[in-house]
């Protein structure tokens, strides 16, 4: 397994609230499916 640095992690913005947010190893094998940064996000989701 390749090692990353810390400074060198992938982030996104939260559909919800516009936070960025890091890659988290539990993350790991669903990382393209994440959206939210946070559960309490996900459970407010905007209506379109």
């Amino acid at each position: 397994m390749k090692r990353v640095l810390k400074t060198n992690l992938p982030t996104k913005n939260c559909l919800n609230c516009g936070y960025p947010f890091t890659w988290r190893k539990k993350w790991e094998r669903d990382w393209n499916n994440v959206k939210y940064c946070s559960k309490k996000c996900k459970m407010k989701k905007r209506m379109p």
